[in-house]
């Protein structure tokens, strides 16, 4: 199915940001790398400005403000989402583990019948 309201064509300057905010974030984790000798607060420190801006950078585009949005979207969706209480995860995993320990069994029998049907009735070999 095709969505006729997508649209792709950005502006040079566009790519030009979105290639500034990119160089701003492997600038930040470059010098992550190259401050190796350097206390790891200050490391950090230069791997959060770096992304801070190439958001800020980011944000002046179409296609950055565009990401941003489906982020703050994608927030908010999983702000809403009903997630299980304990008696319920709980409930959930002990299923998941039953129903694992029933195929491993399964699959062990299965494999132990067709190694006695081919090597001991068809071959013959023990």
């Amino acid at each position: 199915m095709s969505n006729p309201n997508v649209e792709t064509v950005t502006s040079s300057t566009d790519r030009v940001k979105v290639g500034l905010a990119i160089a701003a974030f492997v600038a930040g984790l470059v010098g992550f790398y190259a401050l190796s000798s350097s206390p790891t607060i200050a490391r950090v420190g230069v791997v959060i400005a770096g992304l801070v801006v190439a958001l800020v950078i980011a944000y002046f585009s179409e296609p950055g403000r565009r990401v941003i949005a489906f982020a703050q979207d994608s927030y908010q969706e999983t702000r809403k989402v009903v997630w299980p209480n304990r008696k319920e995860t709980i409930q959930t995993t002990g299923a998941v583990f039953a129903f694992v320990v029933i195929m491993a069994i399964f699959l062990w029998l299965t494999d132990k019948s067709i190694e006695w049907v081919l090597y001991d009735l068809l071959l013959g070999w023990k």
